[in-house]
């Protein structure tokens, strides 16, 4: 589908949107699906200086051997300052030297908590969920440990709820202040929510999500229609500019060419925007 009056998609723009995010001579630790796409194409772009970390163990690599499929293709390692496992990726993060932790969900909370794992009434439906999501992989020690976190995700009422079936990643917890330093969380806790509506951010007091800028098409009234809580708004919410010619091609015919993560669009159907 693509959106009406544009020729590029919702998890296009969703994908340009967490690239231009993402600063210049920064350390990322990059999860696996869309993150990946933003981190390759803000290197490819505005930000050739990013050095990614990926789960395996990989740690600066040149990404120059194709789109890696998951956080443990080889691909990740091509090019690499070095290689050492699991445990050496994770350490960076608790010493302070990973920057910003790139990770999606499935469900977010007000203060950007999110669940990767179940849907379903918690613990009664554990065992027997509605939905069994793929669960946390290294997600919940990169939203722990980093100093912030990044989290990307589609922008759905259903996906923006006052609480969560189930906390795979922390957020600011409850919101209070220090939850985290409390619950031993070394990291600052999430800096940006890119969704395929907004770029939203966190009161620095409350540490409840904040409108900060709308994607082409959207409204902060459109935004906060899609959200199941209420939303706080910056004084100053500004407009996202739309996609690049230069973003898109690069999305489409060098980073994921087979449309293995970002589909290509289907230009016979239009998705209408409200």
């Amino acid at each position: 589908m693509i959106i009406a009056g544009t020729d590029y998609t919702p998890q296009e723009m969703l994908v340009i949107a967490g690239s231009r995010v993402l600063e210049d001579n920064k350390v990322v630790f990059v999860g696996t699906g869309l993150p990946m796409i933003a981190t390759l194409l803000a290197r490819k772009t505005h930000a050739p200086g990013i050095i990614a970390v990926f789960e395996a163990g990989a740690v600066g690599p040149t990404l120059d051997s194709g789109l890696p499929f998951s956080v443990g293709d080889s691909r990740t390692s091509s090019g690499a300052s070095y290689v050492r496992g699991l445990n050496s990726a994770f350490e960076l993060t608790q010493r302070g030297f990973c920057d910003f932790g790139f990770v999606g969900g499935a469900e977010i909370d007000p203060y950007g908590n999110l669940n990767s794992t179940m849907m379903g009434r918690f613990p009664e439906n554990y065992m027997k969920p509605t939905t069994r999501l793929p669960g946390s992989g290294g997600a919940s020690d990169m939203a722990s440990s980093c100093e912030r976190t990044i989290l990307i995700m589609p922008h759905e009422r259903r996906r923006f709820n006052k609480k969560l079936n189930y906390v795979t990643s922390p957020g600011y917890l409850d919101g209070s202040p220090e939850a985290r330093k409390k619950a031993g969380l070394v990291g600052k806790g999430p800096y940006r929510v890119i969704t395929t509506k907004a770029i939203l951010g966190f009161d620095d007091k409350t540490h409840r999500m904040k409108l900060l800028q709308t994607l082409p098409g959207e409204t902060p009234a459109s935004v906060q229609a899609a959200t199941g809580f209420e939303l706080l708004m910056d004084p100053d919410v500004t407009a996202f500019d739309p996609p690049t010619e230069t973003e898109l091609r690069m999305i489409r015919e060098v980073i994921d060419p087979l449309g293995f993560f970002v589909k290509k669009p289907q230009k016979t159907q239009v998705l209408q925007q409200f």
